[in-house]
């Protein structure tokens, strides 16, 4: 053949080597002359079976020879007996093979396809054809022709192919009228869709800026943003002020969109102290429905008070232990009541009184489930309780994927759903959960739906730490509303005493005086000017000093920063300590994902949920011994093993689970050598590395100090400038956080007293 001269190419797809679903990039084999030639282009949709007609030219590859580049394509139908009988026995028709197809053809020759697609009837003269699989074949025509046509109509938007099939898939043919009408329909309709995808799209839909389509489609994205903030809500005038610079547009008569979100029920508009509060609706019921349910198992038990105090003392006594009066205040309160909340800084002795109440409910044989927020922090309750302690989301029994059609939990976020709920709830009389200043308002309320009216619930949290990353303000909320349980441990015991670490917590959170010194044994201040002679210091402590000194593996010790962008920042940080921990080297596979690489041998950390991440643990002969779905955000790991043959990454978590990610998936992943302190929450370190340098204000305050503080079992070791720690540990203002649980508590609390 004479490749150079060969411009335009037609005949059957034979078969498919390779299409990317993103981007539609696909390479295929057709016969052309009767040979066959392999094709490379993008390609709206592409079929087994499909006649091509295509321009372009044959360009050469360095592995697969002479290849044809497609410059612009058509599908024809196949015109000719041969032609449809080659078509048909392709199988892209279900249900018709090579003999069905010659039986066809032979009866209807070239008019086969005009029958099939305007008198498909007819094809039930066939023998082994019903009426009904004549109706099934005439269907399937008409589905790929609409498939072709609607692929194409939405390529002229700029829609990747695997967007497009998501939206023909909804749609159907009625994807012209309303990319005409309103394209922001995708934003709140499909998973993947947000709204900055569905404004690009509706600008070459020539729909105006100022339409109230985007308008109402702003107000509701821009709620949405919100959560991913921790709020549930906005105050009008902020709401007002965000939509505008979205928007570009100064928006008239919020009021009217608001009214018309509220009739489609997508927001509920509250007066909360005579301010006007907006909600995307489903943050503001599930608000309501915690409160509700809290208060369904906020029921009070009639338990005789000498028993209680007998059953303590003989606790003690076998535990070689002696409990304060406000811990034996928590065990009472736990045994007199469905529903308790301990809360206390490090040392104040939650560990001693959570053990208590598991020993002392052990006696009453009742089952016992303990959980927490994070595997990190599962695992620290498991080894300080000697009971073992589940994820939240093991314990609900989480399932990859959202129930088909379920849009509202996408759009929250939520591509999961839990087995036990409100129709399959947990069996257990009582459950413990730790480190619930994580907890947010999501997790809360698929926790309450499992837990049956009659189960004992008991939140475990320390109030003074950073709020869950999630949307809520659950355990502040709970505490605030006055109406629940609540004991608070303050008084720090004497072996926590000894620990500079809890002493130093503690004045800080407290806004006291903190000595600052290089001699003390656990709660060390490096000091160091300007940003690398920081990071040299650094240097220095994670690789040679606090390995042995607090004999722990140097991937163990974790460097906190407040920060991702500054010049001791997360995203800086990591690149130094890779190339300083592990470098470059000839023996280790690397893969770039923008402007990352990772190197086999890394430690790196989750940053998204992925439910359907499959996950298994192995024996020490590489044998698989346990199962599972779901690796979380915030869940550390090395890289072990990078396939470039494969094409993945294979990671062992920390509790020992494996995971396999293809290279498409790896924007899950980032290096963490250093992590920002709000992704270290729940968790503990043998020692962490805080750096003293000036960040963005808004997180050098005493929250985040004192939740990095907290962090670490051994040893503190914080590097940098003095003025820095003084300006943290003295700023007591945080980012505002808009929740509105405690009034949703208090309303109800107030409802029933008035009855």
């Amino acid at each position: 053949m004479d490749y150079e001269s060969v411009k335009y190419v037609e005949g059957f797809v034979e078969n498919i080597i390779f299409r990317n679903e993103d981007n539609g990039y696909t390479v295929f084999n057709i016969v052309y002359d009767e040979e066959e030639i392999t094709c490379v282009g993008v390609l709206s949709y592409i079929n087994t079976g499909e006649f091509i007609t295509a321009q372009g030219e044959f360009v050469k590859h360095a592995v697969y020879y002479m290849q044809f580049k497609i410059i612009s394509y058509e599908f024809k139908a196949p015109e000719d007996a041969a032609s449809v009988k080659r078509y048909l026995s392709s199988g892209a028709i279900k249900g018709i093979g090579e003999k069905m197809a010659e039986r066809i053809v032979n009866e209807f020759g070239d008019d086969t396809f005009r029958i099939m697609e305007e008198e498909p009837e007819r094809l039930a003269e066939i023998k082994g054809i019903s009426m009904a699989k004549a109706m099934d074949i005439a269907n399937q025509l008409i589905d790929k022709k609409d498939i072709r046509r609607a692929m194409m109509f939405l390529q002229r938007f700029g829609i990747q192919m695997n967007l497009a099939n998501k939206i023909f898939k909804r749609y159907g043919n009625d994807i012209y009228s309303i990319l005409e009408q309103n394209p922001y329909r995708l934003a709140d309709d499909i998973e993947g869709v947000g709204f900055k995808t569905a404004d690009e799209i509706a600008a070459k839909a020539g729909i105006k800026v100022d339409s109230d389509f985007r308008i109402k489609s702003g107000i509701f994205y821009v709620l949405n943003q919100a959560t991913a903030q921790g709020h549930t809500y906005l105050p009008f005038d902020i709401l007002v002020k965000q939509v505008n610079e979205l928007l570009l547009v100064d928006v008239q008569d919020y009021d009217r969109f608001l009214t018309d979100l509220s009739i489609d029920k997508k927001v509920v508009v509250k007066i909360k102290d005579g301010v006007k509060c907006v909600y995307a609706r489903m943050y503001y019921y599930m608000e309501a429905n915690v409160a509700a349910m809290l208060n369904h198992l906020d029921v009070s038990m009639e338990e005789d008070q000498t028993f209680i105090e007998d059953r303590i003392k003989r606790i003690e006594e076998q535990e070689n232990i002696e409990l304060d009066d406000i811990q034996k205040e928590a065990v009472t309160k736990a045994v007199r009541n469905g529903l308790v909340i301990i809360t206390g800084g490090p040392g104040t002795g939650k560990t001693t009184t959570i053990n208590t109440i598991i020993k002392y409910f052990e006696l009453e044989g009742l089952d016992i489930r303990l959980a927490a927020p994070t595997g990190r922090a599962a695992k620290r309750m498991t080894e300080a309780c000697g009971y073992e302690a589940q994820t939240i989301h093991r314990l609900l029994e989480i399932s990859g994927g959202v129930p088909e059609g379920d849009r509202k939990s996408s759009a929250a976020g939520l591509s999961m759903f839990f087995e036990r709920n409100e129709d399959n709830p947990l069996e257990a009389d009582v459950i413990i959960v730790d480190e619930m200043s994580m907890v947010d308002i999501n997790i809360m309320n698929s926790l309450l739906k499992a837990v049956p009216i009659g189960t004992k619930l008991i939140l475990v949290g320390d109030v003074d730490q950073l709020p869950s990353v999630g949307p809520g303000n659950v355990l502040k909320d709970i505490i605030d509303s006055g109406c629940f349980p609540v004991v608070k441990l303050e008084r720090i015991f004497r072996q926590a005493a000894q620990s500079e670490i809890i002493i130093n917590a503690h004045k800080i959170n407290r806004g006291e005086q903190v000595v600052l010194n290089k001699y003390s044994k656990d709660f060390l201040f490096v000091r160091r000017e300007g940003a690398d002679n920081i990071i040299n210091a650094m240097k220095t402590l994670l690789r040679d000093k606090l390995p042995g000194y607090v004999q722990a593996d140097v991937h163990d010790i974790q460097i906190l920063t407040p920060s991702r962008k500054s010049n001791v920042g997360v995203e800086r940080l990591n690149k130094i300590m890779q190339d300083f921990l592990n470098p470059k080297d000839g023996l280790k596979q690397e893969r770039q994902v923008s402007d990352t690489i990772f190197r086999e041998g890394d430690k790196v950390m989750q940053i998204k949920n992925d439910y359907q991440l499959a996950w298994e643990k192995r024996s020490k002969y590489g044998i698989p011994v346990e199962q599972g779905m779901g690796v979380f955000n915030g869940d550390t790991g090395i890289i072990e093993r990078i396939s470039t043959f494969d094409e993945n990454v294979t990671v062992r978590f920390e509790d020992g689970r494996m995971v396999n990610y293809e290279f498409s998936q790896l924007e899950e992943l980032e290096l963490a050598y250093a992590i920002t302190v709000h992704k270290s929450q729940g968790s503990e370190y043998p020692a962490v590395i805080i750096p003293m340098a000036q960040g963005p204000r808004m997180l050098m305050n005493r929250n985040i100090l004192y939740t990095a503080v907290t962090r670490a079992r051994k040893c503190v070791c914080l590097v940098g400038e003095e003025e820095i720690f003084r300006i943290m540990a003295g700023n007591v203002s945080e980012t505002k956080r808009y929740s509105s649980l405690t009034d949703r508590i208090r309303e109800i609390h107030e409802a029933i007293e008035m009855n």
